[in-house]
């Protein structure tokens, strides 16, 4: 695996404060998986264990039969509450073009957990800040909602 992912995952905020010998080390656990385009990495119902890193393309978070919550880049995380909570896919998501992502199981963590808890503690709170970070939007988008809703309702 190149080296091009450690300044790559430096540089995001899951993996913020991170030293280079843990993030070497989850490199070297965290293989490459190819999406084509029109395929799922996981479907809403799924049981999960990991989250992904997505190295190139684009691909897009669905929940139900078409409701389109936001499209992913390069650099985007997903998957990442299924580690946290231990439930099943809270949505789908779909490859819009060929995709190339690291995939970070739980498996991984547990060996970073083994061999450097501080590290481990790092990404744990890394995680549960980007969680909060897009609650934090989506609450926001339902009070933008819920203002637009009621002022229809007074129009009417």
């Amino acid at each position: 695996m190149d080296n091009h992912y450690l300044t790559w995952l430096q540089a995001m905020p899951v993996f913020g404060g991170m030293n280079e010998q843990a993030l070497a080390f989850l490199i070297q656990h965290c293989p490459e998986v190819v999406v084509d385009e029109g395929e799922y990495f996981f479907r809403e119902g799924d049981e999960g264990n990991s989250l992904f890193i997505l190295e190139s393309g684009t691909a897009l978070v669905v929940k139900g039969q078409n409701l389109k919550l936001r499209q992913l880049a390069r650099g985007d995380c997903f998957g990442e509450m299924t580690l946290i909570d231990l439930n099943p896919r809270s949505a789908s998501v779909l490859a819009l073009e060929p995709c190339l992502a690291l995939e970070l199981s739980n498996q991984t963590l547990f060996l970073l957990y083994e061999t450097h808890l501080e590290q481990f503690a790092l990404i744990q709170m890394n995680l549960l800040r980007e969680v909060s970070r897009r609650l934090r939007y989506l609450d926001e988008r339902l009070m933008n909602l819920d203002s637009e809703l009621l002022r229809l309702i007074n129009v009417l």
